[in-house]
């Protein structure tokens, strides 16, 4: 075929399949945790950490994951010990990294807007050999933590007293889902864009949620979600030349509605057997052995 010929789209096809993996991967415990805007906030401070590296003439990718670390951390200190005013600090840490990729940027040699754009919506033609090996390796990251301490990171996820009361390092773990949560920002920035990230960590995960149980069904299946929507964006965009950071969000978002669909009436006939097998079970039961009330006179 004449999409895996050009290396440009070898490239980005590689990128499509690790930013469907480890977006989600994380995205799970964010949502766990109701934290799933992190993401669009690591995003906006990661813009501060592109344009750092355009200024310095280093690599952006690598600038922006040190940037979107320090972020991240902030963030998860301020959400520890931030009282009141907090949410004003993570407003002015937001809107600060936005103005300051902006700023930045433009006060670079080789940057422009049209370069940040890429970055900031995703672009097919722009993923060059060491984007590529730069998100390989913070994705084999991504994957070796929240595959390696699934366990703990869903413990600290859905309570983190009951977390701290078994000897878990919780504090430690909370930052290491931040800094997790940094890295798969960056890693697909360059196929979603930073503005768009959030989605593709948040609406897999929300969309497998409607079918599944488990946490290890749901992880999986919202990996697979992630993976498959990253790749029919990615192959869109090239035979039908529009974004790729919007096509596959909104793929996204349609396999959401289509599994919000189907999970209904598998509700209500999920449902509807339970009470018939209740009834039945109560049916069974001999009218001396039932509770008072239910006997009838």
């Amino acid at each position: 075929m004449e999409i895996f010929q050009t290396e440009f789209m070898q490239r980005a096809l590689i990128a499509a399949v690790l930013v469907g993996i480890t977006a989600p991967a994380i995205g799970i415990y964010l949502v766990q945790r109701r934290q799933a805007l992190m993401g669009d906030g690591i995003g906006h401070i990661a813009m501060t950490g592109v344009g750092l590296g355009f200024l310095l003439n280093s690599s952006p990718v690598w600038m922006a994951t040190l940037v979107s670390i320090v972020g991240a951390v902030t963030m998860e200190l301020i959400r520890a010990y931030g009282k009141t005013r907090g949410d004003i600090a993570l407003a002015m840490l937001f809107y600060g990294g936005m103005a300051g990729g902006v700023l930045l940027i433009n006060l670079s040699d080789t940057g422009s807007n049209a370069n940040l754009s890429s970055y900031l919506f995703g672009s097919l033609s722009t993923v060059s050999d060491s984007d590529v090996t730069a998100i390989c390796l913070l994705a084999a990251f991504v994957v070796l933590v929240t595959v390696g301490l699934r366990k703990q990171l869903f413990a600290v996820s859905q309570d983190e007293e009951f977390a701290r009361v078994t000897g878990l390092p919780v504090r430690a773990l909370n930052l290491l889902i931040a800094v997790t949560a940094a890295v798969t920002v960056t890693v697909a920035m360059r196929v979603v864009g930073l503005l768009l990230v959030s989605a593709l960590m948040v609406v897999p995960v929300a969309a497998a949620q409607q079918i599944t149980r488990s946490f290890k069904v749901t992880f999986v299946l919202s990996v697979v979600i992630g993976t498959a929507v990253t790749l029919s964006g990615t192959i869109t965009s090239y035979y039908q030349d529009v974004p790729p950071g919007a096509t596959i969000v909104l793929l996204a978002i349609g396999v959401f509605v289509v599994l919000t669909a189907l999970a209904t009436p598998l509700a209500r006939r999920r449902a509807r057997a339970v009470a018939a097998a209740d009834a039945t079970c109560t049916a069974d039961v001999p009218a001396a052995r039932r509770p008072a009330d239910e006997v009838t006179v």
